[in-house]
């Protein structure tokens, strides 16, 4: 029996999707879970696996094209099995009725005229010009048979504007990230611990455990990686922090699955090490390795970037001192890590300099309260100052 391949839903609210690559060439033989075709939304690049063994057969669109969501744009069918009649199935054309001369002229301007209501456009560029205002008639698209794609709307949209600065149109990725911080912002009552530890254990922990994880595992450790197996760690007795709002209501994540916020393209995403309480350190760092790279080339997988239950932000790395990071709806709380810092502090009653670090931790306040949530940092900043503990 043959099996449609559809343009698939990855995202919330997603409309269409942009065929980027087919991997496979029609009439090629394709097996189940191997990767056929590779599409762009607004989160990222994704690898799309065939649904089932057979020859890719009927194949209707091209790269580039923007496809609605749902719509089939090939078939796999068995060796010898006839194509679906969808497949063969020629379009048909309503005959052209013969016009006056005055006629023909007035529908001609028409159709030159761009009318909103003749205008090819996707589903997403058409709820993008309704929010801004945009009028689709006066356009002329850039997509397959010019069509009018988002970027045809959020480049009309700046150039339209009467600020006198320039203004750089966001990236599918960035306006994503915009909206859903916004929404999470505006929507989510949040709340915010900070606490200041001593991270000499982790940086003793890290110097230890490197050279041990870089000879069985192939991966340099960093920081985040020991944050990521803690944290989830102290999740496992805490687990009101692995929870969800959910329909009015908390949900008890039965996994943890930690998101790692991660730079890409101008924006962030948070790519997830999957059951993290349960996987070794040097696993861990080889998860983290990978996901950065295909984070950074845009290959990102659609199980890479979904089911996280807990957030972790560092930015360490750019010197930045303290954060608050905007929680990632439904998740109930993130983490946010500065740098590690010299500073002088008292020890034994004692002058002493300390590598210092400051975590922030934003909550929900639907989900967790402020006693729950500082008994969970506090258990945090115990893990940080006895990391041997934990990772055995």
């Amino acid at each position: 029996m043959a099996i449609s391949v559809v343009m698939p839903a990855l995202e919330i609210a997603q409309e269409t999707g942009t065929l980027l690559a087919w991997r496979k060439k029609e009439g090629e033989q394709v097996a189940k879970g191997e990767t056929l075709l590779e599409i762009e939304t607004d989160k990222a690049v994704m690898e799309i696996e065939a649904p089932g063994d057979g020859v890719l057969v009927g194949v209707k669109v091209q790269a580039g094209a923007v496809v609605p969501v749902g719509k089939t744009i090939a078939w796999i069918i068995a060796p010898g099995e006839a194509l679906p009649l969808e497949a063969v199935r020629p379009n048909i054309t309503t005959p052209t009725a013969t016009v006056p001369p005055r006629a023909a002229v007035d529908l001609r301007n028409a159709i030159h005229r761009h009318d909103a209501s003749l205008a090819k456009i996707s589903p997403k560029a058409r709820r993008l010009a309704k929010e801004r205002g945009v009028d689709i008639g006066k356009l002329r698209g850039s997509g397959p048979s010019g069509e009018i794609v988002a970027a045809d709307i959020l480049l009309e949209a700046a150039h339209s504007t009467s600020a006198p600065t320039d203004v750089e149109p966001l990236t599918s990725i960035g306006r994503l990230m915009a909206e859903r911080t916004t929404q999470s912002w505006t929507t989510v009552p949040h709340f915010f611990l900070v606490r200041e530890i001593d991270a000499s254990a982790i940086v003793a922990a890290r110097e230890q455990l490197g050279p041990v994880i870089q000879t069985t595992n192939g991966v340099k450790l960093n920081h985040t990686d020991l944050l990521i197996v803690l944290v989830a760690r102290v999740l496992a007795k805490h687990p009101r922090l692995n929870a969800s709002w959910s329909d009015g209501s908390i949900r008890l994540n039965p996994e943890i699955n930690i998101g790692v916020a991660m730079a890409v393209n101008g924006a962030t995403v948070a790519a997830v090490i999957h059951k993290a309480d349960r996987t070794k350190l040097g696993e861990i760092a080889v998860q983290r390795r990978d996901l950065t790279e295909r984070a950074r080339t845009g290959r990102l997988r659609p199980s890479d970037i979904a089911g996280a239950t807990f957030t972790v932000s560092n930015l360490g790395m750019y010197n930045v001192d303290a954060f608050s990071a905007i929680i990632s709806p439904p998740q109930a709380a993130i983490l946010a890590v500065g740098r590690i810092v010299d500073r002088v502090v008292p020890v034994d009653r004692q002058p002493a300099i300390r590598p210092i670090m400051t975590l922030t931790l934003s909550c929900d306040h639907r989900v967790t309260d402020g006693a729950t949530a500082a008994t969970f940092l506090n258990k945090v900043a115990e893990a940080f100052g006895e990391p041997e503990k934990w990772l055995s």
